[in-house]
Formats: structure tokens, C-alpha cells, sequence
């Protein structure tokens, strides 16, 4: 896939993950989501530290062990709307400079390129933007362009996701199930 497609698909996602957490009303913090584990308030954490992992990963060429626990815990401090509107601006700037997609970056599981990271961590943005308009009870559908893109993009390893214990192993779509569901339900999800 093309560089730039890439890139807008990633500006697009962090868009509408963005969209709902402006959306997130005070009481909704503790709410539950579709991630048995996690609240609201645990499923924003998640993606801001994934962003905030962007940064030296994509930018410094920094490794796992160079960050190490640095992104652990609560990082949106008192302030996680303005925490993920940083983070989320500082990781597509990162994936946005001249020739960051061309690098290769150190990922757990090895050297990536940083044009893989950069649609694994779009899917994951789609995915959980899913996950938290669910939680707190907004608009759940998706763009098309970005479900396309994500079943694209998780299809070839989801059956591996379900044995990391990170997903939920997938579920059966319903008969004339359209692409969304689809998607979700590949990850485990019970739309």
C-alpha cells in the first residue's frame, strides 16, 4: 500500500478515535467497554500510550528496551482529553515525517516497518474507537474506508491475535453481516 495512503488512513483514524473521546461525558470515565478489562477511562490510557510508544519507536529509532516502562500505568494524568489530543498529534507527526514509513522500527516481536506499525496501530485506533462510541453509547459506525482498511490489515494474523490472549478469539458474524460487523466480530467482538 501506498505510503501516503497510510498516513491519511492513520489521520483518519486518529480523527475519529479523537471524535469520541471529545465526546466522553465526566460520568463516563468509569464506564465499562467491550474490553471485559478495561473502562473508559483504561481503553483511552491504552491509545495514548500506544501514541506516546510512536514517538522514539518511529521518530528516535529507539527499540522496546531503550523505552522500557516509561508509558506504564496511568499516563493521562489529570487532563486526558488534552493528554490524547497531545499524544495523538505527536504520533502522526512522528508517522508523518519526511521518510518515517520507509524506516524499520523495533517492535516486541521484532524489526516491523514503520509503514506496518503505522496501519496495525490504525486498525487499532478503528477498532477501539468502536469499542469506546459502545461505552459511551455514541454514533458506532464506522468509515468504510477505515474498516476496509483494517480487515486488510488484521485478517492475515487475526486467528494469532486470539491465541496471544490479547483478543477475544472471533466470533461467528450473523447471516448478510455487513463489513463492520464482519470486522468486529473477527476480533472478538459482539456487536
Amino acid at each position: 500500500m501506498a505510503v501516503a495512503s497510510v498516513l491519511t488512513q492513520h489521520r483518519d483514524a486518529v480523527a475519529l478515535f479523537s471524535d469520541r473521546v471529545h465526546r466522553i461525558a465526566d460520568d463516563q470515565w468509569t464506564a465499562p467497554t467491550p474490553c471485559t478489562e478495561w473502562t473508559v477511562r483504561d481503553l483511552v490510557n491504552h491509545l495514548v500510550a500506544e501514541q506516546l510508544w510512536a514517538v522514539p519507536l518511529v521518530r528516535d529509532g529507539a527499540g522496546i528496551d531503550d523505552v522500557g516502562d516509561a508509558y506504564d500505568g496511568d499516563v493521562l494524568g489529570d487532563d486526558p482529553v488534552g493528554t490524547w489530543d497531545r499524544s495523538a498529534r505527536a504520533a502522526h507527526e512522528a508517522f508523518a515525517a519526511p521518510g518515517a514509513l520507509e524506516r524499520t522500527v523495533r517492535l516486541s516481536y521484532g524489526d516491523t516497518p514503520a509503514s506496518a506499525y503505522c496501519a496495525q496501530m490504525t486498525t487499532d485506533l478503528v477498532v477501539h474507537a468502536w469499542d469506546l462510541s459502545r461505552a459511551t453509547g455514541v454514533d458506532e459506525r464506522l468509515p468504510q474506508p477505515l474498516i476496509d482498511a483494517a480487515v486488510r490489515e488484521v485478517a492475515p494474523y487475526a486467528a494469532d491475535l486470539a491465541k496471544s490472549g490479547v483478543f477475544a478469539s472471533p466470533v461467528e458474524p450473523p447471516p448478510g453481516a455487513d463489513a463492520q460487523t464482519k470486522l468486529l466480530c473477527l476480533l472478538g467482538r459482539r456487536p
